[in-house]
């Protein structure tokens, strides 16, 4: 028995010698059996290619007439006869309402009737004056004819007689220049009544109010028999007949900030996007205020937009691209590509020909709002990778996929 029990201990003895190692290895072979290979992830990647690059300048706007006024009558009357109504499309010279104005018609009948009586006072002036030189002629031919027997017979005629006629002549030389007087002083009575009639005949032309210029009547403010004042300092403001907006053409007012103002230029043609109604218009660059403003530092530059089909309505807010920048046949990437630390420094995830994420630092040139010039850093047709980037480390393996350009417009 004593035996039996002494060979039992030894064995048992040796078997917890050897347990550590072989729950050491049990435990070693349970982790190695549980780490399985890991499958390389698919991932996006893009081409370097060469492109033509833009980069504009994209600033909202509120659409404005090219130009807004405020009708107003020259002259107080009544309203006769409108022509126009709210939205009523007019052309330049178009006539817009007439006024009645009794008192200025009734000033203007007597400024013809004052015309016609000093018209009829220079006639008679200069019947007078041709009676007067008739007069003379008669008197200075008799003193000549006289004076000449005198001088041929002087006993054939007295002296006194010479002396009559020339005193005759003289006086009859005196109504010619009193007759040239009278029909002077006429004419300058019939010029005045002329000019007074003139003047009373263009104020009363102002009670034909017509449009300056082709536009919309936006506003009305008096209608038929309504009594339309004189716009005048004193009541400016509410005495309008109505208001008009030269629609046609339209005005977007750009302040452009100071770093790119020396990129845009006069007559520059400019895409013009209009989100209420989905369409994009072409406009044009055509002045400058020429003074950056001290506050804001940036320039008033206005851009005119045709409007000949009056689809552009005042007061909708469009968006004005400006073109500041354009490279021609450059290395390019999508700008979700790049990875910008800084100003200065940015990298890109490259698959190389091993299907490894490589991690390349590369200098970015002109950017566009979709792609980024690579001025140095790349290869055209290398693959880099394109979205997320964060959940890949250089070195790692991965399956790419190419995504078409098509699908990153």
């Amino acid at each position: 028995m004593n035996g039996d029990r002494s060979s039992r201990d030894d064995c048992l003895k040796r078997i917890w010698r050897f347990f550590p190692i072989l729950f050491l290895g049990g435990v070693l072979f349970g982790c190695e059996s549980s780490r399985a290979p890991a499958a390389a992830p698919n991932v996006a990647v893009v081409k370097v290619e060469r492109r033509d690059l833009s980069s504009q300048l994209e600033i909202a706007s509120e659409l404005l007439p090219f130009q807004e006024i405020e009708v107003y009558a020259k002259v107080s009357g009544y309203i006769k006869k409108l022509y126009i109504d709210w939205g009523t499309h007019v052309k330049e010279g178009a006539l817009l309402a007439v006024l009645e104005i009794p008192e200025l018609q009734q000033q203007l009948l007597q400024d013809q009737a004052s015309v016609r009586g000093y018209e009829r006072e220079l006639e008679r002036s200069r019947e007078d004056l041709k009676r007067a030189e008739s007069v003379y002629a008669v008197a200075h031919l008799t003193y000549i004819r006289l004076a000449d027997v005198q001088k041929t017979r002087p006993e054939l005629i007295a002296q006194e007689e010479i002396d009559v006629v020339q005193g005759k002549e003289l006086e009859a030389k005196a109504g010619v220049s009193a007759a040239k007087a009278s029909q002077s002083v006429a004419e300058q009575a019939l010029e005045g009544a002329k000019a007074l009639l003139e003047k009373d005949r263009a104020v009363y032309e102002y009670s034909r109010i017509s449009a300056p210029f082709d536009g919309v009547v936006t506003y009305i403010n008096a209608y038929t028999g309504a009594l339309l004042p004189a716009g005048t300092t004193s009541n400016i403001g509410s005495s309008a007949l109505c208001r008009l907006s030269q629609n046609n053409l339209l005005r977007l007012l750009i302040p452009v900030p100071e770093r790119v103002a020396a990129d845009v230029h006069l007559g520059e043609s400019v895409s013009v996007q209009v989100s209420t109604l989905k369409k994009t218009f072409q406009g044009k660059i055509v002045r400058f205020s020429g003074q950056f403003d001290r506050d804001t530092r940036t320039m008033h530059t206005e851009v005119d937009v045709p409007n000949s089909d009056y689809v552009l309505v005042p007061g909708m807010y469009a968006t004005v691209q400006i073109p500041l920048h354009t490279a021609h046949n450059v290395l390019t990437v999508p700008i979700q590509a790049v990875q910008a630390s800084d100003a200065e420094h940015a990298s890109v995830l490259v698959v190389n020909s091993e299907n490894r994420i490589e991690r390349r630092a590369v200098t970015v040139g002109l950017q566009s709002p979709r792609r980024d010039e690579i001025v140095s850093g790349l290869e055209e047709n290398e693959r880099i990778l394109f979205g997320e980037q964060s959940q890949y480390k250089p070195g790692q393996l991965v399956i790419p996929k190419s995504v078409e350009p098509l699908e990153l417009q």
